[in-house]
């Protein structure tokens, strides 16, 4: 018998991330010297008092079902932290929980999105984002933001792809891959494009919020345009932050409309999120910020190591991130030349299988989007990083030049 598989799931594809993750993983298992900075996931380890709540919680008997939108007191704490710390207002009905960020953004579109409905997506793109869209029949348009335009979405363009059967625009800051903040005057630019398109929802994915390297606190599209407020899903989560990527708890704020619509998708797939880990999410967020300054400034230190060694290799232009775990660099530069063993680089993909030989694992641009570049995580050992830039520049520095 020969299976056959929905046309819904042969729309999307294994998380590019996922697989170079894997992939790096084999290979040092295999014992081969492999530095991997292929995901963003903070080195640092879950803070104790949020780890001492988990125990607590499986002490005192919270391991059963859990309401869908997500257990009250963590609602309620997720409503406290976006007054103190983005300065905005929700009811308590207009916040949900679910396992991870993912899933938030995942039930947000089959809450919404109806065949052949678009979705604007500014590339360089987190890959779950188009996949997402696919698989909920909605058909992703891609909006090209190079390294001339610092990798954000304009005004100008956001106009131009906005057509009849436009649902949303997702906003992402600081990006993932490029590590982009957008200004308040380019959010209250944008925000001026969506006033007069009043049909278009915003999806804004904020996980890397406190990530940021300007000194800068979280700045959202709401807070230079609160009049967009009932038309704006709010994503954030644990994961990044915390230091708590397994956990599997995220949140979204929005329309009441939305977060009701999105509990009643949840309900019939994984119902509501982990009792426990919702638990040391409600920790997370009512414990302060004061351990968050020094893992800031070490992944700072990481991105300043390794930019001020890519800037000066040949053939390579770095975008220098202002926040979030990545730096994305661009490698038109190299395309055309020869490895030492005569092979010939001809997109990023074979840069990245290039570097892979040397000991560095990262992730192709295609994945996100945007060719010919390369994603390196900082979210690693800084000694792990400084080795990694040494090697992708005596790499770099043993490639013959085009004929």
């Amino acid at each position: 018998m020969t299976l056959s598989l929905s046309k819904r799931v042969q729309r999307v594809s294994l998380s590019a991330n996922a697989a170079a993750k894997s992939h790096a993983t084999e290979l040092r298992d295999a014992g081969h010297d492999i530095l991997d900075l292929t995901t963003g996931e903070p080195d640092f380890d879950t803070p104790e008092h949020i780890k001492r709540a988990a125990c607590a919680a499986i002490a005192g008997g919270a391991t059963k079902y859990t309401p869908t939108p997500g257990v009250k007191a963590l609602r309620l704490a997720v409503q406290r932290k976006l007054q103190r710390e983005n300065r905005l207002d929700y009811s308590l009905a207009s916040i949900v929980i679910a396992n991870g960020a993912k899933q938030i953004i995942f039930n947000a579109f089959a809450a919404t999105l109806d065949d052949g409905d678009e979705v604007l997506v500014p590339t360089p793109y987190w890959p779950s984002f188009p996949d997402s869209v696919r698989f909920n029949g909605g058909e992703p348009v891609f909006i090209a933001c190079g390294l001339e335009q610092g990798c954000k979405l304009t005004a100008a363009q956001l106009e131009q792809h906005i057509g009849e059967r436009t649902r949303w625009l997702i906003l992402n800051g600081p990006g993932n891959p490029s590590g982009a903040v957008y200004s308040a005057a380019e959010l209250q630019a944008l925000a001026e494009v969506l006033r007069r398109h009043p049909q278009v929802l915003v999806l804004l994915d904020e996980l890397y919020e406190h990530i940021r390297f300007d000194g800068q606190p979280a700045q959202s599209l709401l807070n230079v345009a609160p009049d967009l407020h009932a038309r704006c899903l709010l994503v954030g989560g644990v994961s990044k932050t915390y230091a708590m990527t397994g956990w599997r708890i995220g949140f979204g704020a929005g329309p009441q409309v939305l977060t009701n619509a999105m509990a009643v998708v949840q309900s019939q797939s994984t119902s509501g999120a982990s009792s426990v880990g919702q638990a040391a999410a409600l920790a997370a967020f009512e414990g302060g910020l004061d351990f968050l300054p020094e893992q800031v400034a070490a992944y700072q230190l990481r991105r300043d190591l390794l930019v001020r060694t890519l800037r000066d290799v040949d053939g390579l232009e770095v975008l220098e991130p202002q926040g979030g775990f990545f730096v994305f660099i661009r490698c038109a530069g190299l395309l055309g030349h020869y490895r030492p063993d005569g092979a010939r680089l001809d997109s990023d993909a074979d840069v990245v299988a290039y570097l892979l030989e040397q000991g560095v694992a990262g992730v192709a641009g295609s994945a996100y989007g945007l060719s010919p570049w390369f994603r390196l995580s900082i979210a690693t050992a800084t000694d792990s990083v400084v080795e990694a830039g040494r090697r992708i520049a005596r790499a770099c520095a043993n490639l013959r030049g085009a004929a």
